[in-house]
Protein backbone atom coordinates (compact mmCIF):
# COMPACT_ATOMS: atom_id res chain seq x y z
CA UNK A 1 0.00 0.00 0.00
CA UNK A 2 1.50 3.42 -0.47
CA UNK A 3 2.52 5.88 2.12
CA UNK A 4 0.21 8.20 0.50
CA UNK A 5 -2.57 6.25 1.85
CA UNK A 6 -1.95 5.59 5.52
CA UNK A 7 -1.67 7.89 8.59
CA UNK A 8 0.97 8.61 10.66
CA UNK A 9 0.78 5.98 13.26
CA UNK A 10 -1.52 3.49 11.70
CA UNK A 11 -0.07 0.19 13.27
CA UNK A 12 -0.80 1.26 16.45
CA UNK A 13 -3.49 0.34 18.09
CA UNK A 14 -6.62 3.41 17.87
CA UNK A 15 -9.40 3.84 20.63
CA UNK A 16 -11.54 4.94 17.71
CA UNK A 17 -10.83 1.42 16.51
CA UNK A 18 -13.51 -0.62 19.19
CA UNK A 19 -16.99 -0.10 18.82
CA UNK A 20 -19.88 -0.06 21.23
CA UNK A 21 -22.09 -3.02 21.85
CA UNK A 22 -25.15 -2.53 21.09
CA UNK A 23 -27.80 -2.95 23.74
CA UNK A 24 -31.40 -4.14 22.63
CA UNK A 25 -34.37 -1.68 22.44
CA UNK A 26 -36.47 -4.68 24.13
CA UNK A 27 -37.36 -4.54 27.86
CA UNK A 28 -34.69 -6.10 29.56
CA UNK A 29 -36.79 -8.49 31.97
CA UNK A 30 -34.28 -10.81 34.28
CA UNK A 31 -34.45 -13.79 36.13
CA UNK A 32 -32.76 -14.01 39.71
CA UNK A 33 -30.26 -15.89 38.04
CA UNK A 34 -29.52 -13.22 35.81
CA UNK A 35 -29.40 -10.31 37.68
CA UNK A 36 -26.83 -12.30 39.68
CA UNK A 37 -24.96 -12.77 36.37
CA UNK A 38 -24.98 -9.46 35.61
CA UNK A 39 -23.83 -8.59 38.95
CA UNK A 40 -20.47 -10.85 38.41
CA UNK A 41 -20.01 -10.14 35.05
CA UNK A 42 -19.22 -6.38 36.37
CA UNK A 43 -17.34 -7.55 39.25
CA UNK A 44 -15.23 -9.60 37.07
CA UNK A 45 -14.99 -6.79 34.44
CA UNK A 46 -14.14 -4.39 37.28
CA UNK A 47 -11.13 -7.09 38.35
CA UNK A 48 -9.98 -7.69 35.15
CA UNK A 49 -10.09 -3.35 34.02
CA UNK A 50 -7.38 -2.93 37.19
CA UNK A 51 -5.30 -5.75 35.84
CA UNK A 52 -5.06 -4.08 32.23
CA UNK A 53 -4.41 -0.62 33.87
CA UNK A 54 -1.52 -2.01 36.13
CA UNK A 55 -0.17 -3.41 32.65
CA UNK A 56 -0.74 -0.41 30.74
CA UNK A 57 -2.60 -2.60 28.15
CA UNK A 58 -4.81 0.43 26.12
CA UNK A 59 -6.29 -2.09 23.79
CA UNK A 60 -7.62 -4.43 26.43
CA UNK A 61 -7.95 -1.35 29.15
CA UNK A 62 -10.40 -0.48 26.24
CA UNK A 63 -12.37 -3.40 25.25
CA UNK A 64 -12.71 -3.74 29.11
CA UNK A 65 -14.32 -0.58 29.30
CA UNK A 66 -16.80 -0.66 26.10
CA UNK A 67 -18.22 -4.29 27.91
CA UNK A 68 -18.55 -2.51 31.50
CA UNK A 69 -20.57 0.25 29.65
CA UNK A 70 -22.49 -2.30 28.18
CA UNK A 71 -23.11 -4.08 31.36
CA UNK A 72 -23.62 -1.45 33.29
CA UNK A 73 -26.35 -0.05 31.34
CA UNK A 74 -27.80 -4.12 31.35
CA UNK A 75 -27.99 -3.54 35.21
CA UNK A 76 -29.58 -0.02 34.96
CA UNK A 77 -32.15 -1.23 33.21
CA UNK A 78 -32.53 -4.73 34.08
CA UNK A 79 -36.27 -5.37 35.57
CA UNK A 80 -36.13 -8.72 38.16
CA UNK A 81 -39.67 -10.27 36.82
CA UNK A 82 -40.14 -14.11 38.62
CA UNK A 83 -43.57 -15.69 38.22
CA UNK A 84 -45.98 -16.50 40.74
CA UNK A 85 -45.65 -19.88 41.92
CA UNK A 86 -49.49 -20.76 41.06
CA UNK A 87 -49.02 -19.48 37.62
CA UNK A 88 -51.28 -21.27 35.11
CA UNK A 89 -50.49 -19.74 31.85
CA UNK A 90 -46.74 -19.31 30.45
CA UNK A 91 -44.89 -16.00 31.69
CA UNK A 92 -41.39 -14.83 31.94
CA UNK A 93 -39.07 -16.78 33.94
CA UNK A 94 -41.44 -20.10 33.25
CA UNK A 95 -40.41 -23.46 32.32
CA UNK A 96 -42.84 -25.10 29.71
CA UNK A 97 -42.18 -28.34 28.67
CA UNK A 98 -44.02 -28.67 24.99
CA UNK A 99 -44.38 -32.01 22.53
CA UNK A 100 -44.63 -31.55 18.41
CA UNK A 101 -47.22 -33.42 16.43
CA UNK A 102 -44.46 -36.31 16.02
CA UNK A 103 -44.25 -36.67 20.11
CA UNK A 104 -40.63 -34.86 19.63
CA UNK A 105 -40.79 -32.61 23.29
CA UNK A 106 -38.65 -29.96 24.17
CA UNK A 107 -38.33 -28.19 27.48
CA UNK A 108 -37.38 -24.38 27.46
CA UNK A 109 -36.94 -21.62 30.12
CA UNK A 110 -37.88 -18.56 29.46
CA UNK A 111 -35.01 -15.64 30.03
CA UNK A 112 -33.86 -12.35 29.34
CA UNK A 113 -31.60 -11.97 26.15
CA UNK A 114 -28.27 -12.22 27.89
CA UNK A 115 -29.23 -15.23 29.77
CA UNK A 116 -30.65 -17.25 27.06
CA UNK A 117 -28.84 -20.30 25.73
CA UNK A 118 -30.86 -22.94 23.52
CA UNK A 119 -28.13 -25.57 23.91
CA UNK A 120 -28.88 -25.35 28.05
CA UNK A 121 -32.71 -24.89 27.34
CA UNK A 122 -33.05 -21.66 28.16
CA UNK A 123 -35.16 -19.41 25.19
CA UNK A 124 -35.09 -15.46 25.08
CA UNK A 125 -38.12 -13.76 26.02
CA UNK A 126 -38.20 -11.72 22.50
CA UNK A 127 -37.74 -15.15 20.70
CA UNK A 128 -40.50 -16.47 18.40
CA UNK A 129 -40.89 -19.46 20.86
CA UNK A 130 -41.71 -18.06 23.75
CA UNK A 131 -43.83 -15.13 21.98
CA UNK A 132 -45.85 -17.90 20.72
CA UNK A 133 -45.95 -19.86 23.68
CA UNK A 134 -47.15 -16.05 26.42
CA UNK A 135 -50.29 -16.43 27.57
CA UNK A 136 -51.30 -20.12 26.50
CA UNK A 137 -51.93 -22.87 29.34
CA UNK A 138 -51.67 -26.49 29.32
CA UNK A 139 -53.35 -27.95 26.34
CA UNK A 140 -53.29 -24.98 23.83
CA UNK A 141 -51.23 -25.02 21.29
CA UNK A 142 -48.74 -22.58 20.00
CA UNK A 143 -47.22 -22.67 16.23
CA UNK A 144 -43.90 -21.49 15.84
CA UNK A 145 -42.82 -21.89 11.82
CA UNK A 146 -45.58 -23.60 10.98
CA UNK A 147 -44.78 -26.49 13.09
CA UNK A 148 -47.80 -27.43 16.33
CA UNK A 149 -46.49 -27.71 19.92
CA UNK A 150 -48.75 -28.41 22.33
CA UNK A 151 -47.86 -27.11 26.07
CA UNK A 152 -47.72 -30.31 28.20
CA UNK A 153 -46.25 -28.77 31.23
CA UNK A 154 -45.71 -25.30 32.96
CA UNK A 155 -43.18 -24.89 36.44
CA UNK A 156 -42.69 -21.61 37.71
CA UNK A 157 -39.17 -21.34 39.31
Amino acid sequence: MSRAFTKEGDDEFSLADIGEKPVSQERNLVTEEGLSQIDKQLSSLRDELGLAEKAGNREKMATISRDLRYWSARRENAELSVPEPDEKVVRFGMTVTIVNEEGREAVWKIVGEDEADAANGKISHVSPMAKALFGKAVGEVATVNGADWEIIGLKAQ
